[in-house]
């Protein structure tokens, strides 16, 4: 049925998204119009773009093995060789890549893909769910420059996308492509029956709430699982932990049981990537632990069993996941909770798991701190013009007149220097002053950090983690914008202390719910790290606590605020109890405002104040933590109600006595954790409850 909507759509010239299960055939949905355009029209191109190379890989196999005459796919991404690259420009005409070789090696040499632009029919958006937050805005962008320099020679493009079931796709996939998109969703695919089960580790200490270790016990299972000849995928949330589990589970199994398990992750060769995917797909291997990078849609054949260690941070990544096994027969869907607040959650209420609709994916691609550098990449593409806001958008001509970069002429506003300002934009980071990561043994790049969070992750001394390894930070260059790392082996970990303040700048929306009057708006947020603690793996006491001198770091962004009083604040109103009771309300909220937006924790922050010299009264402040905002905290506004209820549920089942990191202490906290009163916050988000919306 969906197969059938997306070829008439795109056949009457309507661009669309599919939106469907794992496992019902989005790949042949998108692929027919494709072919079916170069079938037409041998000089027709197809454009495939995928967010991981394997998945790249794994559509050029399934292309490769149609056998279509005419048909000369390729791929194009950082491990085609130099060698290849202008054959495959020439000859190709259904091209493979990613959105960070598009923005970066196609679109600022676009005289090189001449030919490829002006037959461009089809671009294929797949796994298009991914594309959200700071790296979904910037894909918006690179989206858009697509489509102009295709209308600079000649074409005019249909984009077919494909999504994981997510509750906005239609509106997601619009603000991908700037266009107006079909949604199909009937989705009548068969589907094998599959077993759910949640698995919370035993509760060693009820008073600490701490449990057992949540690697140890996907380790015991994955090895019980491959042991009775079930084939089986294991999630883990880092490369480390995939490493941990295969080792673990291997040394639990004879010899040659051991060897057809395998780790699948980031940093291995393409020809090491290849080989595991093979074996997979022929059936060689019985356990895989992976990260992420399997659980999109990668054809690894017929598994039985899949496990998720630990909540990957939605619905809609679990549903991915999960639906790795028992595509064609029976299958075993687990998730295996860690002590994060919002794994508990599920463990105490399956059904607010089971049955919830998958969460909205947001993007905002006109936030200045996102959009610039994309305007400076495409005057360096081609003047701007006035023409140009019908597809950038009015903001990118707004931005253009004021960016000092760029030159007004009476061809439209150039790039003023020589070098390509692609190469200085990172798709994954919103903020074009970023601190670069250095490995100071290898020189190689391990990533970057925002200026806003730079201070806190990566300042001397601190342990930073890269997919699961320990890098200690050995310097940090103020002015180089560069951190320069070592890799360690150490049994603690670093967290920052913050200062933080809020100022408002403007409060764009607001409404009364659950007994507040809660507001939406503008806020700017000063942050400056004083110090930094040492704490043990082990047990998170503390090593010791060493004074840091960085400047302070100012960003505006979005967020909702609120000033709890009267009864809410009954018998709680009183300092200490007070801050500690905001404080630990912040925390909470915080830690399940996922369950709304597609975000993760470290996407937000927070402050709590009993008194804030702007309001004069009790204030609790979430907003987000990247500057300018992608529409996370209004996703909060929107939802407060059952946010609060949520939270409120999270604190009472909860089974520790004080505060524990499954509900009120955050990884995060740049007060340290410290003045966090569980039973007081309870009190008062239970009362904000019963006041009701």
């Amino acid at each position: 049925m969906h197969q059938a909507e997306t070829w008439d759509a795109v056949a009457a010239g309507r661009s669309v998204v599919v939106t469907t299960g794992t496992a019902s055939g989005k790949s042949l949905a998108f692929s027919l119009p494709a072919l079916d355009a170069i079938a037409r029209e041998p000089a027709s191109r197809a454009l495939f773009l995928y967010p991981t190379k394997a998945l790249a890989q794994d559509q050029a196999r399934w292309l490769a093995r149609l056998g279509l005459p005419g048909l000369r796919p390729a791929i194009y991404d950082g491990d085609t060789p130099i060698e290849r690259r202008a054959h495959i420009r020439r000859t190709a005409n259904a091209i493979l890549t990613n959105p960070d070789m598009l923005h970066v090696g196609v679109l600022p040499n676009h005289d090189r893909w001449g030919n490829a632009l002006h037959n461009l029919r089809v671009v294929v958006v797949d796994e298009a769910h991914v594309y959200r937050g700071i790296f979904g805005s910037h894909v918006a962008n690179v989206l858009r420059r697509l489509r102009r320099l295709a209308l600079a020679y000649g074409a005019d493009p249909t984009f077919v996308l494909a999504s994981a079931t997510i509750a906005n796709a239609g509106d997601l996939a619009s603000r991908l492509t700037g266009l107006d998109v079909q949604v199909v969703q009937s989705d009548t695919s068969p589907r094998a029956e599959r077993e759910i089960v949640l698995w919370n580790p035993e509760l060693l200490d009820e008073e600490l709430g701490t449990r057992a270790s949540t690697l140890g016990d996907a380790s015991r299972l994955l090895a019980e699982l491959a042991g009775r000849g079930l084939r089986t995928i294991c999630f883990t949330k880092s490369r480390k932990a995939a490493e941990l589990v295969h080792r673990f589970a291997s040394d639990r199994l004879d010899a040659a049981t051991a060897t057809r398990l395998a780790p699948y992750r980031a940093g291995y060769t393409p020809e090491q990537r290849r080989e595991i995917e093979r074996r997979l797909v022929d059936g060689e291997l019985l356990g895989v632990t992976a990260t992420d990078a399997l659980e999109l849609g990668i054809d690894i054949g017929s598994l039985d069993c899949a496990i998720s260690v630990g909540f990957p941070g939605t619905v809609a990544s679990l549903r991915q996941q999960w639906g790795r096994a028992g595509r064609r027969t029976r299958g075993l869907a687990v998730l295996i909770a860690s002590e994060d607040a919002l794994d508990q959650f599920f463990m105490d209420d399956p059904p607010a798991l089971l049955e919830r609709r998958a969460e909205a994916a947001l993007i905002d691609h006109a936030t200045p701190r996102i959009l610039d550098g994309h305007v400076l990449a495409a005057a360096y593409e081609g003047p701007l013009t006035d023409a140009d806001a019908a597809i950038l958008g009015p903001e990118a001509l707004e931005r253009a007149a004021v960016l000092p970069e760029l030159e007004a002429t009476a061809a439209g506003y150039v790039w003023r220097g020589r070098d390509s300002p692609a190469a200085r934009l990172s798709l994954r980071s919103g903020d074009p002053e970023a601190f670069v990561i250095v490995d100071e043994e290898l020189g190689a790049v391990l990533g970057t950090a925002e200026r806003e969070r730079a201070f806190s992750t990566v300042h001397e001394g601190a342990v930073y983690l890269h997919l699961g390894e320990q890098y200690g930070v050995t310097s940090l260059d103020l002015e180089a914008r560069t951190a320069l790392v070592r890799p360690v082996t150490v049994d603690w970990y670093t967290q920052a202390r913050k200062e933080t303040t809020t100022s408002i700048v403007e409060s764009l929306r607001s409404r009364r719910a659950a007994g507040v009057e809660l507001r939406y708006g503008r806020i700017g947020v000063t942050e400056q790290v004083v110090a930094f603690q040492r704490k043990a793996i082990a047990d998170g006491s503390v090593i010791d606590t060493t004074p840091l001198d960085l400047p302070e770091t100012t960003f505006e962004t979005e967020g909702i605020w609120f000033c709890p009083g009267g009864r809410l604040l009954e018998g709680i109103d009183v300092m200490p109890t007070l801050v500690s009771a905001l404080h630990a309300s912040e925390h909470a909220l915080i830690s399940l405002l996922p369950l709304y937006a597609m975000c993760d924790r470290w996407d937000i922050g927070g402050l709590s104040t009993n008194v804030h010299e702007q309001t004069g009264l009790p204030t609790v402040f979430v907003y987000e933590g990247h500057a300018g905002g992608v529409g996370i905290a209004e996703r909060g506004f929107e939802r407060f109600v059952d946010w609060v209820a949520d939270t409120a549920k999270l604190l009472e089942r909860c089974p520790c006595k004080a505060g524990c990191p499954s509900c009120v202490q955050s990884p995060k906290c740049g007060n340290l954790n410290e003045f966090l009163d569980k039973a007081a916050a309870h009190t008062l988000l239970e009362r904000m409850v019963a006041a009701g919306g």
